[in-house]
């Protein structure tokens, strides 16, 4: 068999052929440099354009990871510094008389500390039989990703991680169409930190006219989690160099080997409490020349001064059940409520005022039960860590977007959730259940024609894949298969989708649990002051 081969701005590719699910053929493109190697002096920095090369480049095998801890095990690491690559999946290749289709760009989860584009968790087989142009791509996370300083002579502000996407994202515009992809048809999406990623392309200028419609799955801007802490005290901290300038700090990191990062990130804690700001997450850069992010996200969407595109948001009904990163709170020492407050209401952690909104949580959610700490009650970590922030999102937004936003939740239950597998046995819907349906993974079990798996997969790769086609999930010609109109919200009232085992339009998602988060930040430190 002839291998394909592409030509781009930095030279020549050679790929290699896979089937879909329905058994069809098509091409891979595996292991494309994006950015130069984020190595030596750029380690820490903004991304830099990738060099050509010479020859041929073999695209046929994924390149590694970002370097990372291996959450799927209690110890080891696995992953490079090298790492800035991209993989390109494609039904056909251009010729002089094929339209170009559109090109979903995939940013994967893990909460900025772990994940990867790979196709063993990220498979095409499932998207690419719609006529769509799928790219995947890595990003740095940790500490790599997302130290900042405040020395403006360091040049490293932070966010380099979303810099990472924005530069993949001036590589599709400027080569997706050899692979037949249209590089004025982009829809980007992704899940939780993927989710709250896409989301922060949406708000920032960097990413402006480099993607057209938008997809966050159980993530956006405001959930407490995206945060990180500003400066280097907690590093300092780790590098037993607290009375140290940052310059010194940073020649420090310089000159360690990476697996000797790890062990300095490991020493730092990153509880995941909705109560804490992490150490390694978006930050304001006041001081950047190129800054990704420089205001509050509420204050950005409130203005209506961003990049306005067709946005579909939603969550899965407990969406903290997600692998050993969220078991660290889900199993919180001493059943602490107060941790799930999030640090954006203002309270002042052991004061009266913070004693009261405990109260009020274990009223609603544990009927004045104390709170064992064990994983049996879900609702509450999902509502403080996601619905409640996607809920303000979509409030928020659809007050000044002239373009449409579509709410989902999903409640169906099949055996495709490799987290919930691997995490839990417990009945109900959890994390990248929506995901699962999208892609294959490493332990998709066979789909039977007819089931409900087959059913709901063939549902969500047509509704996104509508999406990416016409910026509507559900266009006026949608088959049988979806046979339902999912309508955009238009006022205080939410039109959303649930996603079950069947496809049915609702008003006001979970709407007792989302009036009482109104509420209790009404009552909050932060919410007086908006009053």
């Amino acid at each position: 068999m002839v291998l394909p081969k592409v030509t781009i701005e930095q030279g020549t590719l050679r790929g290699s052929t896979a089937t879909d699910i329905r058994k069809n053929a098509f091409f891979k493109f595996q292991g494309i440099p994006y950015a130069k190697p984020p190595l030596q002096d750029l380690r820490f920095k903004a991304p830099v354009p990738p060099e050509h090369w010479p020859g041929i480049l073999d695209a046929t095998k994924e390149r590694e990871a970002c370097y990372q801890k291996d959450i799927f095990k209690d110890d080891g690491y696995f992953g490079s510094e090298d790492c800035l690559y991209l993989n390109v999946y494609t039904k056909r290749l251009p010729t002089t008389n094929k339209e170009l289709q559109p090109v979903m760009f995939w940013i994967h989860g893990g909460g900025f500390i772990a994940g990867s584009g790979s196709e063993n968790l990220y498979g095409p087989e499932f998207l690419i039989t719609n006529g769509v142009v799928l790219v995947t791509v890595n990003y740095r996370l940790g500490l790599l990703g997302f130290i900042n300083f405040d020395d403006p002579c360091l040049d490293v502000p932070g966010n380099a991680g979303l810099k990472d996407q924005v530069m993949a994202l001036k590589w599709v515009q400027k080569n997706i169409s050899a692979f037949g992809g249209d590089p004025n048809n982009v829809t980007i999406f992704g899940e939780g930190a993927g989710g709250a990623s896409v989301h922060l392309l949406m708000l920032s200028p960097s990413a402006a006219g480099l993607f057209h419609k938008a997809i966050a799955q159980s993530g956006c801007a405001l959930n407490p989690w995206v945060r990180g802490t500003k400066g280097t005290k907690r590093v300092a901290a780790a590098l037993d160099l607290q009375e140290s300038d940052e310059k010194t700090i940073y020649n420090a990191l310089m000159t360690k080997p990476v697996e000797e990062l790890y062990t300095i990130q490991e020493k730092i804690v990153d509880s995941l409490n909705a109560s804490e700001i992490r150490p390694f997450g978006i930050v304001l850069e006041k001081n950047s020349k190129e800054p990704f992010l420089v205001d509050e996200p509420l204050a950005i969407m409130s203005s209506g001064n961003f990049n306005q595109v067709p946005f579909i948001i939603g969550y899965t009904l407990n969406d903290t059940t997600y692998s050993k990163i969220f078991q660290k709170f889900v199993n919180l020492e001493g059943g602490n409520v107060e941790k799930a407050i999030p640090w954006n209401f203002g309270y002042k952690y052991g004061s009266p005022e913070a004693d009261a909104a405990v109260k009020k949580i274990s009223k609603f959610y544990f009927d004045n039960q104390e709170y064992s700490g064990k994983i049996d009650k879900f609702d509450l970590w999902s509502d403080c860590h996601f619905i409640y922030g996607i809920y303000v999102t979509v409030i928020t937004q659809v007050k000044v977007s002239q373009q449409p936003i579509f709410l989902y939740r999903v409640t169906v239950e099949t055996d495709l959730n490799l987290f919930k597998n691997k995490a839990v046995n417990k009945p109900g819907t959890f994390q990248s259940n929506d995901v699962n349906h999208l892609f294959e993974n490493f332990a998709t079990p066979k789909i039977r024609r007819g089931s409900l798996e087959d059913i709901s997969v063939s549902r969500f790769v047509r509704l996104w894949t509508n999406f990416a086609n016409y910026g509507n999930p559900t266009p006026e010609d949608a088959t049988d298969v979806l046979n339902i109109v999912w309508k955009a919200v238009t006022g205080p009232d939410l039109d959303f989708l649930d996603i079950g085992q069947y496809l049915v339009p609702m008003v006001n998602p979970d709407q007792e649990r989302i009036a009482f988060w109104k509420n209790l930040f009404a009552d909050s430190p932060a919410g007086q002051k908006l009053t």
